[in-house]
């Protein structure tokens, strides 16, 4: 018989009743130092003071009106977020997969108001994840996120990843926009150069096109920026924002500049509970934590005694470990052995990461992890490398 939670997902052998910080408690009463964070979501680890005092003030106030009135919260969120990027207004969704949906709405009817209905096409990359809906899969492509699910909704083209050539050939009439993701999550943690993101900047500014970036993953902090493709100097016309931006209360956004955005207006979009009062009071404490310097600064300065440390367990274990890619505390660990045999050993040794595409393990810890927790964090990976290596 099907089970009561529709059996979509290969789940983990346990369950966890309580965290605080990067820890975990599971039901049996074991303690694992968690370096998925929700697979990029707990921006501030779990529990977060602030975080849940911002939630509970909120609670006691006011849940949900609709998007029929005014949100005060809302427009503070908004605020924020326009003055603290390229932005210039936003809507705020529930999930990346939605700030997906509107990011291609908008580029179409930006296009369909100037007066140019026929160019619908959204270029997207291999690797690429932009969420499971009907569009985030036909942008995306692959095989193992579309099978069974066509016919796929048209107006999606899909490129080689990093094929300049592929790009300077698909381009034509129809062409509305690019969509990329500065680092591609679970495409296997796979990062754009900062010349290419230029490049992409400058090629789209050329062409007359939108350049869409997906920040669902690696935005909010998690580079050492608030957001990624900060480090190239450049800006999108359009965002797509969520995960981190809740510190693991749902809420996403799609940010976008006042020119990509004109063909928005009343009538031409809508969600009942995105920017709802309780998400955009969690959300602007995030973002008054997370897009101080002096915090953005610490995430810098222990992504890199992260991976120096990672760095040196390739060394040290070659047969299990390829190499590490990534940016700040978005890293990946390019396995030699299956990736999902050090993620396994992991579990052993009460420390949990995230499997991705590429045989990669993904290490995404709260961007409050401590110099200790990184300790820790290295010392239970070496072990679960010991493990593997040993079995090979």
């Amino acid at each position: 018989m099907i089970p009561s939670i529709l059996p979509t997902y290969n789940r983990a052998p346990f369950s966890f009743v309580s965290g605080s910080g990067s820890w975990l408690t599971s039901d049996d009463g074991r303690r694992f130092l968690d370096l998925g964070a929700g697979i990029a979501v707990n921006s501030l680890g779990h529990a977060h003071p602030k975080l849940v005092a911002a939630l509970t003030a909120q609670a006691g106030q006011l849940w949900h009106t609709s998007n029929l009135y005014h949100i005060p919260a809302q427009h503070k969120l908004a605020d924020q977020l326009v003055d603290l990027t390229f932005a210039d207004t936003v809507f705020f969704t529930n999930s990346g997969t939605e700030s997906c949906e509107l990011a291609v709405k908008m580029a179409r009817k930006y296009f369909y108001d100037k007066g140019q209905p026929e160019r619908v096409e959204i270029i997207a990359f291999e690797g690429a994840f932009h969420g499971r809906s009907s569009a985030g899969i036909a942008a995306a492509g692959a095989e193992k996120l579309t099978k069974g699910f066509g016919p796929l909704l048209p107006g999606f083209v899909q490129l080689p990843f990093a094929d300049h050539d592929a790009l300077h050939a698909a381009v034509n009439e129809k062409t509305a926009a690019i969509l990329i993701e500065p680092i591609q999550g679970e495409g296997g943690i796979r990062p754009v150069p900062d010349h290419c993101l230029k490049g992409l900047r400058d090629f789209c500014d050329s062409h007359g096109i939108l350049l869409i970036f997906d920040e669902v993953q690696c935005g909010v902090g998690r580079t050492g920026k608030l957001f990624a493709h900060e480090w190239a100097g450049i800006d999108p016309d359009i965002m797509m924002v969520a995960k981190g931006l809740g510190g693991g209360f749902p809420i996403g956004a799609v940010l976008a500049n006042e020119e990509a955005a004109s063909g928005m207006g009343a009538g031409t979009h809508g969600s009942t509970y995105g920017g709802n009062p309780l998400g955009c009071a969690v959300a602007s404490a995030v973002l008054d934590e997370v897009a101080a310097p002096e915090f953005l600064a610490e995430v810098s300065r222990k992504a890199g005694a992260l991976r120096q440390g990672l760095e040196g367990l390739v060394a040290q274990y070659p047969d299990v470990f390829e190499g590490v890619t990534g940016a700040g505390l978005m890293l990946g660990l390019k396995c030699k052995a299956s990736n999902m045999d050090v993620v396994t050993a992991g579990y052993d040794c009460e420390v949990l990461t995230v499997p991705a595409a590429e045989n990669v393990v993904r290490v995404l810890p709260a961007l409050t992890i401590s110099n200790a927790e990184i300790a820790q964090a290295l010392e239970r990976l070496e072990t679960a490398a010991q493990t593997v290596q040993s079995a090979q």
